[in-house]
């Protein structure tokens, strides 16, 4: 596999898209759109929710934390991808890399929680709707929020720690940002131990959470099954499907990537992979949480003055303006 890189100072160098130098302009394009789709989405969002009295419940302060944890993540990744796609430098030292494996991978472990959290609390209000706002308590929601947060910092912590302990072999990472995967296929041989431990904690905070919103959502099944009413029907789903929608689209990608074995992973295929979770998803998320939602859209005029900036925005990144400056960047 190479030798053994004993310099850390050196850092990494972030292959990106330079395997497909006539996408690259494409992708700054379609990429720097995304980013501020995502960016004006998940800020409008949090600014609703904390600004309209009648959004102050457990459903919107779980969703303020969800669009928070989408602005970081993409937050943590996009800038550097855009600056690679720039080829204004496509390095990263030692402890940029292990910076951003450990922010990115704790904002990841702490919306696999996050999403549990939200799986109960749509039980509570479908299968429990008489106690609800008593199980679903203010403060209860908070240590349920600061659980999910520190679950994902120690979950991590300990993947990074493993990680970084690791003795690797090369210093090319053929990825846009510094990733578990990739980074363990520089992994010199005989490390098979701590590997084995590191695919324990992902399947810990990957397929058990996974296993709990599964059961959540068979009781809800079942309880709508009872239900006589088309209308109640129609809000359970309603109420629901946004949130499944959601857990579908971060499970199916993360599960893709974090639970196949490393001789089978696909450098290539990771990249586009890890396109959609990084940029795709959080851009979708607002769009699917506020889309069929009847509280967003009839909160107060706040909304409806944002959702058209947002329209307007986006119109304005969509002019050939964009395309422009993206060749002025590539021409240096």
């Amino acid at each position: 596999m190479g030798s053994k890189n004993t310099s850390i100072e050196d850092g990494f160098i972030l292959v990106g898209f330079s395997d497909w130098p006539q996408l690259e302009l494409t992708l700054f394009a379609f990429i720097s759109i995304f980013y501020s789709l995502t960016l004006f989405g998940s800020i409008s969002i949090i600014a609703l929710s904390r600004l309209d009295p009648r959004l102050h419940t457990p459903m919107y302060f779980f969703l303020c934390h969800l669009s928070f944890l989408d602005l970081c993540y993409t937050t943590s990744t996009v800038p550097q991808l855009l600056i690679n796609l720039s080829r204004l430098d496509r390095t990263i030292s030692y402890g940029g890399c292990v910076a951003q494996l450990l922010i990115s991978l704790a904002l990841g472990s702490t919306e696999a929680v996050l999403l549990v959290v939200m799986a109960f609390d749509r039980y509570a209000a479908v299968c429990r709707p008489l106690h609800y706002t008593t199980i679903m308590h203010p403060h209860f929601c908070q240590a349920l929020a600061i659980a999910s947060w520190v679950g994902g910092l120690m979950n991590s912590l300990i993947q990074t720690g493993l990680m970084m302990a690791m003795p690797l072999c090369g210093s090319q990472l053929n990825h846009f940002f510094c990733e578990m995967p990739v980074l363990l296929k520089l992994a010199c041989e005989g490390t098979g131990g701590t590997e084995a431990k590191m695919f324990v904690a992902r399947v810990i905070i990957l397929v058990f959470p996974a296993a709990l919103i599964e059961g959540s959502y068979a009781n809800i099944a079942q309880a709508v099954l009872k239900l006589t009413s088309m209308a109640g029907c129609g809000k359970a789903l309603g109420t629901c499907g946004s949130h499944l929608l959601v857990v579908c689209l971060f499970y199916g990608s993360a599960i893709y990537t974090y639970l196949q074995p490393t001789t089978s992973y696909s450098e290539s295929e990771g990249k586009f992979v890890a396109l959609f979770y990084t940029i795709i998803t959080p851009m979708l998320n607002p769009l699917i949480f506020t889309l069929r939602n009847k509280s967003i859209w009839t909160t107060t005029d706040f909304s409806t003055q944002t959702l058209k900036v947002m329209w307007f925005l986006k119109d304005i990144w969509c002019q050939p303006r964009l395309l422009y400056s993206a060749k002025l960047y590539f021409s240096i």
